[in-house]
């Protein structure tokens, strides 16, 4: 593995790597007053090119100026922090608290369920019920997760009587 060759910046004269796929082109370091630095130095070589003298000058950017200027009347009277001519509207307030009852949608997000099961799981589910349909895997996971933590936790049947947990069902629901 070579290494890593650090250059000079221009403008702050520090040591800096720069970045891969800029390597060869990049003079200046990614501090905020050497970008900056780097745009004032750009803008002026390309001004000081003989093609670019007169790029903003001459009577085709004088029209093209004095059109604008026409379909936009007043611009310049306008004040830049008016809300009145705001591009987006104004926000609505939203409760703090949320008032409805979402744990059903987060346990149903099909996907985030699928993903979190190792590839092996659901190829042995899919070849166990005879589907490789995600509704089917996903539903016979959960139901298998809900037999899981019935058999884990151990609900009685009766209080006070047997120690004895419910039989967990594992019979397919649906056709």
């Amino acid at each position: 593995m070579g290494l890593i060759k650090r250059i000079k910046c221009r403008n702050c004269k520090r040591l800096f790597v720069p970045d891969h796929r800029n390597r060869n082109r990049q003079k200046y370091c990614r501090r905020l007053a050497c970008r900056k630095a780097s745009k004032v130095a750009s803008q002026r070589k390309w001004l000081n090119k003989p093609e670019n003298k007169d790029h903003f000058c001459g009577p085709v950017n004088v029209q093209r100026v004095q059109e604008w200027r026409r379909n936009n009347p007043g611009y310049w009277k306008r004040k830049r922090s008016n809300k009145a001519n705001a591009l987006q509207d104004s926000l609505k307030a939203q409760p703090i608290e949320n008032t409805h009852d979402n744990r059903q949608i987060a346990t149903n997000a099909l996907q985030d369920f699928l993903n979190k099961q190792p590839p092996v799981i659901i190829g042995l589910i899919s070849n166990f019920i005879g589907s490789a349909l995600q509704d089917d895997i996903a539903a016979t996971l959960f139901r298998m997760q809900q037999s899981g933590q019935d058999i884990l936790y151990c609900q009685l049947k009766e209080k006070g009587g047997k120690h004895d947990c419910k039989i967990p069902d594992f019979t397919r629901k649906g056709a």
